[in-house]
């Protein structure tokens, strides 16, 4: 495999990061860089360390860093997690408020402790915040209940002053979302388990719409709804099919939300790089924070009612004996 970190790779143009993804031989990684400069989404930086950490450390290859930059991959800890030997001397700062490096968790407790570490980087009264600490929380549930992954889930967070803006990224090399949603839904492709698992009461515990008291098939529809309202960007990749949203246009008055996706204003394809595993990326502007207490009022309703949906034309089916 090969994996190029290029001087500017966000959600908006992860297209282009992609294009320099090569996932063919799956028994070696190399890692390259931009020769001056290297910014990239902390979802970018998760993938490479779940690929790293999957393949381990003795077959990863990190050419030489000429970027400026270059000491931005020792800080957020790739070299550390995969046990190479950084090439940078670096006077560590403070990290809390700013950013949160590459982290493994692999069960509640972890995932408590990278909530709890995430909450100075939010920079907001704690009845504004909780909606973000459960959206992060769901996502980080989401991988310890459905990947089946070895290594846990890969996370990294980073706050960004001048857009007050936070960027997550959580991956894992786990069975992927087509073969989780398949155990119980019918899905004919990578790109159609992803319209699954993003609507409202589907998950792949079991075919019952709402799902069950555990696992309510909620998580990801959250996520997706409330970045969806606050203009927000949101990506999950997972096998050959990528779904990212876009933001909204905006509209007078409280917008529309879509049971599913595919109404969203959106982009996908099914002809990415094939990935083992899922990735999810998010951005959460903290200037939208006072809509989500509202945000999620109307998310719980629109669920409940695609239920009622989703069941009443279930039944509505002709039976046959």
């Amino acid at each position: 495999m090969k994996i190029f970190l290029p001087n500017a790779a966000y959600i908006k143009n992860f297209d282009s990061f992609l294009d320099h993804f090569d996932s063919k031989n799956d028994k070696k990684l190399k890692i390259t860089t931009h020769e001056k400069w290297v910014n990239v989404h902390p979802a970018i930086l998760t993938l490479v360390a779940a690929l790293a950490l999957k393949i381990g450390p003795d077959n990863v290859i990190i050419d030489d860093v000429t970027a400026k930059s270059g000491h931005y991959l020792d800080r957020m800890g790739l070299y550390a997690l995969i046990n190479a030997s950084s090439p940078f001397e670096i006077k560590e700062h403070e990290s809390a408020g700013k950013f949160i490096p590459l982290t493994v968790i692999k069960n509640q407790t972890e995932q408590s402790k990278f909530i709890t570490d995430m909450i100075p980087m939010l920079h907001l009264p704690p009845d504004k915040a909780d909606a973000i600490k459960y959206t992060v929380g769901e996502l980080v549930r989401n991988v310890l209940e459905h990947s089946k992954s070895f290594n846990g889930a890969i996370v990294a967070a980073q706050y960004y002053q001048k857009s007050n803006v936070i960027r997550l990224g959580i991956c894992d090399t786990g069975i992927g979302v087509w073969q989780s949603i398949s155990r119980s839904w019918s899905a004919k492709t990578n790109l159609e388990a992803l319209h699954l698992a993003l609507q409202p009461g589907i998950t792949g515990t079991t075919k019952r719409e709402g799902g069950t008291e555990d696992n309510a098939g909620a998580g990801l529809f959250f996520i997706k709804s409330m970045l969806a309202i606050s203009r927000n960007y949101f990506l999950i990749y997972s096998g050959t099919a990528i779904f990212r949203l876009l933001k909204r246009r905006k509209t007078i008055g409280f917008p529309k939300l879509n049971a599913n996706p595919v109404a969203d204003r959106h982009s996908e394809t099914n002809t990415a790089p094939f990935f083992q595993g899922t990735l999810v990326a998010v951005d959460i502007s903290l200037d939208d924070t006072q809509e989500f207490t509202a945000i999620l009022g109307a998310i719980r309703a629109i669920y409940s009612t695609a239920i009622k949906e989703r069941k009443k034309a279930r039944y509505k089916k002709p039976q046959f004996i």
